[in-house]
């Protein structure tokens, strides 16, 4: 049972805390008042499960058929297409990360990445990937790694392979708004 008063010794931690928290917390002031502030206490695999929560609501709300996938190797159906989630946060360089892809059997990933007062998308065909990320930005290997792949996108100067592949969530939206149930690509 803890003691209901504490110490003079952990009231002058406590204040010690307090006084750098802003030196090791530069995420709360730039998130404040955001409605996805509450995003950045989640756990790493949280984030992932949440990132394909809202692309699936996302989608659903604007008229996008939306199913599971059959099996592992992709995350949901979007208008047929087997599609692979990956989500970010804005990292404090001001660039969404996009971690953990892998070369496995779906044709786009769906790359969410939400700032405090705006979210950005991007629509990237596996055919894309290969060419500029799978086989190429290796994440826990260097570029060696073949085992999984990552890349960083500045939303305010995104990369120029990404420009047919939305950006804003408008954009990103025309995009699987295009991919029909007969069309495959």
């Amino acid at each position: 049972m803890l003691a209901s008063k504490t110490s003079p010794e952990f009231e002058l931690l406590a204040s010690a805390a307090k006084f750098i928290k802003h030196e090791f917390d530069k995420d709360a002031a730039t998130w404040a008042g955001s409605p996805f502030e509450w995003i950045l206490t989640l756990p790493s695999a949280s984030k992932g499960k949440l990132g394909k929560r809202l692309v699936y609501q996302w989608c659903a709300v604007k008229g996008l058929s939306i199913d599971n996938s059959p099996d592992s190797e992709a995350d949901m159906l979007i208008n047929g297409h087997r599609v692979e989630i990956k989500f970010s946060t804005l990292w404090e360089a001001n660039i969404y990360k996009f971690q953990q892809i892998r070369d496995q059997n779906y044709e786009y990933a769906v790359c969410l990445g939400i700032s405090p007062f705006e979210a950005h998308c991007w629509v990237i065909s596996k055919r894309i990937l290969k060419r500029h990320v799978i086989g190429h930005l290796g994440q826990h290997t260097g570029s060696a790694g073949q085992e999984t792949a990552w890349f960083a996108v500045n939303p305010n100067s995104p990369l120029d392979w990404l420009t047919d592949c939305g950006g804003s969530l408008d954009q990103a939206y025309d995009v699987l708004k295009s991919l029909s149930k007969k069309k495959r690509t």
